[in-house]
């Protein structure tokens, strides 16, 4: 008899210094399962250096909890406001860290991307990606947005890492 696909716990995250959304999903061959969702919020009226610990508190709480064996990012698209572009590069590289120091593969997906590879158009709003997650991963009702981008993040890194096993399986 041989045994099942193995099964992965990969961990979504969109990065933002106000609201970091987060998605956990398990994989097993080409089968995804939803297995939670969030946000972590960091307290506006705090300084920046205070924020960010919060934020990282709050990525190590999600990853005691649900111990994910892989990490996956949404890239940073350069913002109009330099100011905000510099803060959201910031937390984003907290949101990278927080899983890479715990030994995580960390892997980073441009927006586009994600939308095409879960809406099929590179440019979706945001009620289609909520829309086809719940369709992609029956069970969550996710009704944040910062949650449900976290998990297409999720979705696009389990459908490209199971791309990326193939095609090395091919050249062997």
């Amino acid at each position: 008899m041989t045994a099942g696909p193995t099964s992965r716990r990969l961990l979504g995250l969109d990065p933002g210094l106000r609201r970091t959304g987060w998605g956990i999903v398990d994989m097993a061959g080409q089968h995804l399962r939803f297995v939670a969702a969030g946000v972590v919020l960091t307290d506006e009226t705090r300084d920046m250096a205070d924020r960010l610990v919060e934020l990282l508190a709050g990525l190590n709480r999600v990853m005691d909890e649900w111990t994910p064996d892989e990490a996956a990012v949404e890239e940073t698209f350069v913002n109009k406001n330099p100011a905000s572009t510099l803060k959201l590069g910031q937390a984003r590289g907290v949101v990278m860290l927080a899983p890479a120091l715990r030994g995580l593969r960390v892997t980073e997906y441009s927006p586009n991307l994600i939308k095409k590879t879960v809406v099929g158009a590179g440019h979706a709003d945001k009620a289609q990606i909520q829309m086809m997650v719940r369709r992609l991963l029956p069970g969550s009702a996710v009704t944040q947005a910062d949650a449900a981008d976290a998990l297409a993040v999720a979705i696009c890194h389990a459908h490209h890492a199971e791309t990326r096993r193939l095609v090395a399986g091919m050249g062997r």
